[in-house]
């Protein structure tokens, strides 16, 4: 046999062995092929094609063992455990783009699926590896790695500690200023992930910076960059007041109501989680949504939008109402008893009823004028039905009882008492009757 022969022959059996693991890639796509490859031992195939001298071959082999984990947690565990992480690993500063983004695209496919695979990959020095590659110079390497670090630090604030203490926090400030959008969007994605947990994990991410770009990627038109930023603003500003102030001195506001319009409901829902998260924590904070237009957007929101983006709108409007009776008053001004009611009208989710009928509480707690207004649009026969409900849940009654407490201890509109005296409890009765003895006393000795 020629040289020739020989090398064609050597050609044809590299393109096969290709073949073989594109197929085994492309297979490992389809959730219901999972089992089969899994039954014919697909990792003791992989496995020695990682390090194939032939560089195509080893990067689709990776691709492939990204696929096969992506799609099955027991993959994924047999991976760690018959060790296979080192060696996809090994040498990875030498290798070629294409194979760094296949690599963490397998650590980020391992990662997703629990807290204690996502421990496994970082004691395999995965993160040391996600560290290095968002150093990289290709921003699709950056993009795998932020991909890798936010499927890493989502599952609790312990795995956030450690990405924080490897230093990836700054990195992924200065990947949030790059001029790809995709860049922008994971790493915003991936200080989300980091700050929700807790109030020092906010504290390390504002300290690194991250606001303001944050800020200036609000203005960006991309939908899902709003949506990522949106979501990272919140999680910062749930935490303490000093956060929420730090969120507010980015001047963002009134551009967040803006969103409260949206075509994307998941930006109208993270704007109102984030307006929310805002007004939560002082008067001041509640008084300045107030006074850019909050109240209106928020019952706007309420009015027109699904159940899953009214949520964090009714809450909003629960926590103005709650700090002055002021903000009550203007609630009430812009329609929002009326709005409320009919949710409690239309709505049967448990939680959804629980939060509005909370809200109802705070808005009719302040004076008599405010229990009024509550009574006067029919809502307290509806909260004590929902109470005697055996259906109800436990928190669903719970709410029913303070807010019925807080209201009736200042309602003096006869007409909406004496709707509770026949299916009034025991509990709720009393305040039912010692409003009718205030209201008695008032007239003959007032």
């Amino acid at each position: 046999m020629t040289a020739r022969a020989i090398l064609q022959v050597f050609d044809q059996y590299q393109k096969a062995r290709l073949f073989f693991v594109q197929s085994i890639a492309d297979f490992s796509s389809k959730t219901n092929t999972i089992e089969c490859l899994e039954a014919a031992g697909v990792l003791d195939l992989i496995n020695p094609l990682l390090t194939d001298p032939i560089p195509s071959i080893q990067h689709t082999a990776a691709i492939a063992l990204g696929k096969i984990t992506n799609n099955s947690h027991r993959l994924a565990q047999a991976v760690i455990r018959m060790d296979i992480l080192p060696q996809l690993l090994k040498n990875i500063t030498k290798q070629n783009k294409f194979y760094k983004k296949a690599a963490l695209f397998v650590l980020r496919a391992i990662a997703r699926h629990s807290p204690e695979l996502a421990s496994m990959v970082i004691q395999s020095n995965g993160l040391d590896t996600v560290i290095i590659c968002l150093e990289d110079f290709d921003f699709g390497v950056k993009e795998a790695a932020a991909w890798a670090l936010g499927y890493i630090a989502r599952h609790n604030k312990t795995l956030a500690q450690v990405i924080v203490d490897a230093g990836a926090v700054p990195l992924l400030v200065l990947v949030l200023q790059e001029p790809e959008l995709c860049l922008k969007q994971i790493s915003a994605s991936a200080l989300f992930d980091i700050c929700k947990h807790n109030t020092e994990l906010a504290e390390i991410v504002v300290d690194a910076g991250a606001i303001p770009f944050l800020a200036k990627a609000l203005s960006n038109p991309d939908t899902k960059l709003k949506r990522q930023v949106l979501l990272a603003l919140s999680s910062i500003a749930k935490h303490s007041v000093h956060l929420a102030e730090s969120i507010i001195e980015a001047e963002i506001f009134p551009d967040v109501l803006v969103h409260m319009a949206h075509p994307d409901e998941c930006i109208v829902k993270a704007a109102a989680m984030l307006t929310r998260e805002i007004c939560k924590h002082t008067l001041e904070m509640a008084q300045l949504i107030v006074n850019i237009g909050g109240i209106g957007a928020l019952v706007e929101l309420i009015s027109t939008s699904k159940l899953t983006v009214k949520l964090p709108a009714i809450m909003a409007i629960g926590y103005i109402a709650g700090h002055l009776d002021q903000l009550a008053i203007a609630v009430i001004g812009s329609k929002g008893v009326v709005h409320l009611s009919t949710i409690l009208l239309e709505e049967t989710d448990d939680h959804t009823l629980a939060v509005t009928v909370w809200a109802i509480g705070q808005i009719g707690k302040h004076t008599s004028e405010h229990a009024k207004a509550v009574a006067v649009a029919n809502i307290l026969p509806k909260l004590l039905q929902l109470y005697n409900n055996p259906n109800s849940s436990e928190d669903l009654k719970a709410k029913c009882n303070t807010a019925l407490k807080q209201i009736l201890q200042k309602c003096m509109y006869i007409e909406a008492l004496e709707s509770l005296l026949h299916d009034s409890p025991p509990n709720i009765l009393k305040y039912v009757l010692g409003q009718f003895s205030k209201s008695y006393d008032n007239k003959w000795f007032g």
